[in-house]
Protein backbone atom coordinates (compact mmCIF):
# COMPACT_ATOMS: atom_id res chain seq x y z
CA UNK A 1 0.00 0.00 0.00
CA UNK A 2 2.86 2.39 0.68
CA UNK A 3 4.31 1.91 -2.78
CA UNK A 4 1.11 1.94 -4.85
CA UNK A 5 -1.22 3.83 -2.53
CA UNK A 6 -4.95 3.38 -2.26
CA UNK A 7 -5.70 2.68 -5.93
CA UNK A 8 -7.51 -0.02 -7.87
CA UNK A 9 -4.16 -1.43 -9.01
CA UNK A 10 -3.23 -2.16 -5.41
CA UNK A 11 -6.24 -4.42 -4.99
CA UNK A 12 -5.52 -6.25 -8.23
CA UNK A 13 -1.89 -6.99 -7.39
CA UNK A 14 -0.85 -10.63 -7.06
CA UNK A 15 -0.05 -10.49 -3.35
CA UNK A 16 -3.41 -8.96 -2.46
CA UNK A 17 -5.39 -11.46 -4.54
CA UNK A 18 -3.43 -14.34 -2.95
CA UNK A 19 -4.07 -12.92 0.50
CA UNK A 20 -7.82 -12.57 -0.10
CA UNK A 21 -8.09 -16.12 -1.47
CA UNK A 22 -6.08 -17.58 1.41
CA UNK A 23 -8.04 -15.62 4.02
CA UNK A 24 -11.37 -16.64 2.46
CA UNK A 25 -10.38 -20.32 2.47
CA UNK A 26 -9.23 -20.06 6.09
CA UNK A 27 -12.49 -18.40 7.13
CA UNK A 28 -14.60 -21.09 5.48
CA UNK A 29 -12.38 -23.73 7.09
CA UNK A 30 -12.94 -22.20 10.52
CA UNK A 31 -16.69 -22.03 9.96
CA UNK A 32 -16.71 -25.68 8.92
CA UNK A 33 -14.80 -26.69 12.05
CA UNK A 34 -17.04 -24.57 14.30
CA UNK A 35 -20.16 -26.28 12.92
CA UNK A 36 -18.86 -29.84 13.25
CA UNK A 37 -16.91 -29.86 16.53
CA UNK A 38 -17.91 -28.69 20.01
CA UNK A 39 -16.75 -25.19 20.87
CA UNK A 40 -14.51 -26.14 23.81
CA UNK A 41 -12.77 -28.84 21.82
CA UNK A 42 -12.37 -26.50 18.86
CA UNK A 43 -10.73 -23.78 20.95
CA UNK A 44 -8.35 -26.26 22.55
CA UNK A 45 -7.31 -27.58 19.14
CA UNK A 46 -6.84 -24.05 17.80
CA UNK A 47 -4.63 -23.32 20.82
CA UNK A 48 -2.51 -26.39 20.03
CA UNK A 49 -2.22 -25.35 16.39
CA UNK A 50 -1.21 -21.85 17.49
CA UNK A 51 1.51 -23.16 19.80
CA UNK A 52 2.92 -25.47 17.16
CA UNK A 53 2.83 -22.93 14.34
CA UNK A 54 4.32 -20.14 16.44
CA UNK A 55 7.24 -22.30 17.49
CA UNK A 56 7.88 -23.85 14.08
CA UNK A 57 7.73 -20.48 12.33
CA UNK A 58 9.89 -18.91 15.02
CA UNK A 59 12.49 -21.59 14.46
CA UNK A 60 12.33 -21.61 10.64
CA UNK A 61 11.88 -17.92 9.89
CA UNK A 62 13.48 -16.18 12.86
CA UNK A 63 16.07 -18.75 13.84
CA UNK A 64 14.81 -18.86 17.43
CA UNK A 65 16.21 -21.84 19.27
CA UNK A 66 14.79 -22.23 22.75
CA UNK A 67 16.29 -24.03 25.70
CA UNK A 68 15.23 -27.66 26.18
CA UNK A 69 13.23 -26.71 29.27
CA UNK A 70 11.17 -24.29 27.16
CA UNK A 71 10.40 -27.01 24.61
CA UNK A 72 9.42 -29.31 27.49
CA UNK A 73 7.04 -26.62 28.75
CA UNK A 74 5.53 -26.21 25.30
CA UNK A 75 5.01 -29.96 25.05
CA UNK A 76 3.32 -29.98 28.48
CA UNK A 77 1.02 -27.17 27.35
CA UNK A 78 0.13 -29.08 24.19
CA UNK A 79 -0.57 -32.23 26.21
CA UNK A 80 -2.74 -30.20 28.59
CA UNK A 81 -4.77 -28.78 25.70
CA UNK A 82 -5.23 -32.27 24.24
CA UNK A 83 -6.46 -33.49 27.64
CA UNK A 84 -8.95 -30.64 27.75
CA UNK A 85 -10.09 -31.36 24.20
CA UNK A 86 -10.39 -35.12 24.39
CA UNK A 87 -10.75 -35.85 28.12
CA UNK A 88 -13.97 -37.25 29.43
CA UNK A 89 -15.83 -34.82 31.66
Amino acid sequence: MQKLGFHVGTFLSVWFVCYVLLRTAATFGQLYVFTHIQLGKTMALFAVANLVLANVLGYLLLGEVLKPIAYAGIMLAIIAFFLVAFGKA
